[in-house]
């Protein structure tokens, strides 16, 4: 049977409202990336959501949860409108309690054993915002670890008072990889090395590195990649083989390494690094007015944040031991091209012998 012409939707329906979308993005090709935006004015009005997210509360589209159910206040009135933009001189509260923004902060610590990755702990034990000693009150007021390290993992830990970035980094649909060294309690074999690459079935399913390679000659020691967040995953993989992890490092987040930071000791990240972050995971760039402000690494500690090997995408691991050797389920990422050698005789090239 024949079929009909096709009605065109209406120009108010949601089918025609998809359709110029899609059109509207191949007008400016395709997934092109967005225009980097401005590091943000304090004195200019914002909607309600980034305001929420620029205080660490959560991301914006959480905020929006929070809007609609009524939990914020604009000079002591409920505001459930989403596009409601507040300013320097409006008070907003969250819950009863006063909310207050403040510029982005980024920080990468080496996370030392025996600390709960938590701004605040019931028991009394030691949480990683004890370690942000030298960071001004203010700043260190909305900021909050991304994700979590069990209280004897190590490594690289990310804090910010960015909600969005948070949001973002935590999100498993950008898949953002971690790379840890494991130091386990007996040999693993090849064959169980390439297990680990393949994937081990864990009671809340199927868990796969990205890459596994050996680190050390007895084959006690492996590094894992993988960009799943779920708990104690890296423990639990080689506790399926019958193996207890007895260290366990993070030795590189998000492409952050840890090059030249000692444990315990933080440092600020840069603001290329910031971009490199938010690009990773779709967001848009800043436009920074000015390099983010160096401070030491932690008390005691001269220096900060540095260029080089420590940026985003850096492929070297900086635990002070040796880089994934042999591989069984996959490779370590390349290493970078060695220095040009400088041509002998000097400057100005071999030297011609004098007949």
């Amino acid at each position: 049977m024949a079929e009909g012409p096709r009605k065109r939707p209406s120009p108010g329906s949601a089918d025609a409202a998809r359709r110029r979308a899609i059109a509207g993005r191949k007008q400016r090709g395709g997934e092109a990336e967005s225009a980097p935006r401005s590091e943000p004015d304090a004195n200019e009005p914002m909607r309600l959501n980034r305001f929420l997210a620029r205080a660490g509360m959560a991301s914006r589209r959480d905020a929006d949860v929070m809007i609609e159910a009524g939990r914020v206040t604009v000079n002591g009135e409920v505001v459930t409108e989403m596009g409601h933009k507040v300013g320097p001189g409006d008070r907003v509260m969250l819950d009863g309690r006063s909310v207050t923004p403040r510029g982005p902060v980024y920080i990468l610590l080496n996370k030392p054993k025996d600390t709960i990755t938590t701004t605040d702990d019931d028991k009394g034990r030691s949480t990683v915002m004890a370690l942000m000693e030298g960071l001004p009150r203010e700043e260190l007021a909305g900021l909050f670890p991304v994700g979590r390290l069990d209280r004897d993992t190590t490594g690289a830990l990310l804090l910010t008072n960015d909600g969005d970035l948070a949001h973002h980094l935590m999100h498993p649909r950008y898949q953002v990889e971690k790379l840890y060294v494991a130091r386990v309690s007996r040999p693993i074999t090849a064959a169980e090395l390439e297990q680990l690459h393949r994937g081990v079935q864990l009671d809340d399913g199927l868990a796969a590195a990205d890459q596994a390679a050996f680190v050390s000659e007895d084959r006690k020691e492996v590094a894992l990649a993988i960009h799943e967040g779920r708990n104690r995953i890296v423990r639990r993989m080689f506790e399926a083989f019958g193996a207890e992890v007895e260290t366990l490092h993070r030795v590189r987040y998000a492409g952050l390494t840890l090059d030249g930071l000692r444990r315990g000791r933080w440092r600020r990240l840069e603001g290329h690094e910031v971009n490199t972050l938010r690009r990773l995971v779709k967001l848009k760039p800043i436009i920074f007015e000015r390099e983010l402000r160096e401070t030491p690494a932690g008390p005691g500690r001269p220096g900060s944040s540095r260029p080089g090997s420590g940026r985003p995408g850096s492929g070297r691991p900086s635990s002070g031991r040796p880089g994934p050797g042999r591989s069984g389920g996959g490779r370590a990422g390349p290493a970078g091209p060695p220095p040009p050698e400088k041509p002998p005789g000097g400057p100005g090239g071999p030297r011609k012998r004098r007949p």
